[in-house]
């Protein structure tokens, strides 16, 4: 009899758990980190990603700070796709390397990374590898210094980015 007890109690433990872990058939046990909504309203979970598209974002952004269009077309997919936080829509990477010489030319960007996290999303068949990320930006607009926040999700697709959304504020003086 006691060990019934324990059996059920182990079960209890294990299932008061469930809404952290879920395994699918066949995968590895995977940490559920949200959910993203589809556009039916169906709620489709977020997993931890594979922490290899962190570092593509991370050279990506190195290469933005040092203005190296070189390192970032190499980066880019051929047909990346870019939306920015004042309304931009890019589409292509010839269109990215024009956009960000002159972008460098007249704003000197600089970003200071605050996170960076991988995460991964089945969509039908398809696994999507993005990484969400945060970071300080500061501009510099005909001597004007603006320092804004901006969250990132970008898509990295074999080692490329595919495409990527931009979200800002200003940040203000305020430490509120």
């Amino acid at each position: 009899m006691k060990k019934y007890i324990l059996l059920l109690s182990i079960i209890t433990i294990l299932f008061s758990c469930g809404n952290e872990v879920q395994m699918e058939v066949g995968e590895t046990l995977k940490n559920i980190i949200g959910y993203e909504v589809s556009d039916a309203g169906e709620k489709i979970s977020l997993y931890s990603g594979d922490i290899s598209t962190v570092e593509v974002w991370e050279n990506y952004l190195t290469a933005h700070n040092a203005a190296d269009l070189d390192a970032i077309k190499l980066l880019n997919a051929e047909d990346i796709k870019v939306w920015g936080p004042k309304g931009e829509y890019i589409n292509g990477s010839d269109a990215h390397i024009e956009f960000v010489t002159s972008w460098f030319a007249n704003n000197t960007p600089q970003w200071k990374t605050k996170y960076m996290i991988a995460n991964e999303v089945t969509k039908g068949d398809v696994l999507e590898q993005w990484v969400t990320s945060g970071h300080d930006l500061t501009l510099n607009v005909e001597g004007d210094v603006i320092n804004v926040f901006q969250v990132h999700d970008a898509l990295i697709v074999e080692g490329k980015v595919q495409k990527f959304y931009v979200n800002e504020r200003i940040v203000l003086d305020s430490k509120e």
